[in-house]
């Protein structure tokens, strides 16, 4: 126990940050550099304008939540069928326990974790009940926090949307 104390009470004054050696960081006024792949709350995201979610509500983040701090309304549209997209998509953050399961099984990749760490409420845990509205967060502010990922999920819906476009080969009229 005591190799370990003086090891890291060396290392401290002879190692930089980066090179494993330990710090301090005066938090409110400087912050750690955070990883690519960070993960702390849920958000939903938007291609082009918030209307547009990329979610279909298809419930599948909602059953596999260990928490089930998520909870999805389709919409209906004017006859009474489902529109495939949301009409409630809430997210109690007093539940979630950053998982990221909820990003792992997104078939339409529409739930990213998030890199906002400061999330609070004195009071009350309404505060803490987000609902669709301030949850939906724009593709390019996903690019911006995770740009390696965004760029794989947005080559694989590249080659979904040609897919879609190309005619099946083999049947001739």
């Amino acid at each position: 126990g005591m190799y370990v104390t003086i090891k890291n009470f060396v290392t401290s004054y002879f190692c930089k940050p980066d090179r494993g050696g330990i710090f301090t960081v005066q938090y409110p006024e400087e912050r750690c550099a955070i990883f690519e792949n960070c993960r702390n709350f849920p958000f939903l995201v938007y291609d082009g304008s918030p209307a547009r979610v990329r979610c279909v509500a298809c419930g599948i983040c909602e059953r596999e939540c260990p928490t089930k701090c998520i909870h999805i309304e389709m919409e209906k549209d004017a006859s009474g069928k489902p529109a495939r997209k949301p009409a409630v998509f809430d997210i109690d953050y007093s539940l979630c326990m950053n998982c990221g399961i909820c990003e792992s099984v997104c078939p339409f990749d529409s739930i990213y974790m998030d890199h906002a760490f400061e999330v609070s409420a004195m009071g009350n845990r309404a505060k803490l009940f987000r609902h669709k509205e301030s949850l939906v967060k724009s593709s390019e502010y996903f690019q911006k926090i995770r740009p390696a990922l965004a760029a794989l999920v947005d080559q694989k819906r590249r080659v979904a949307e040609e897919k879609k476009k190309t005619p099946p080969q083999g049947r001739t009229p």
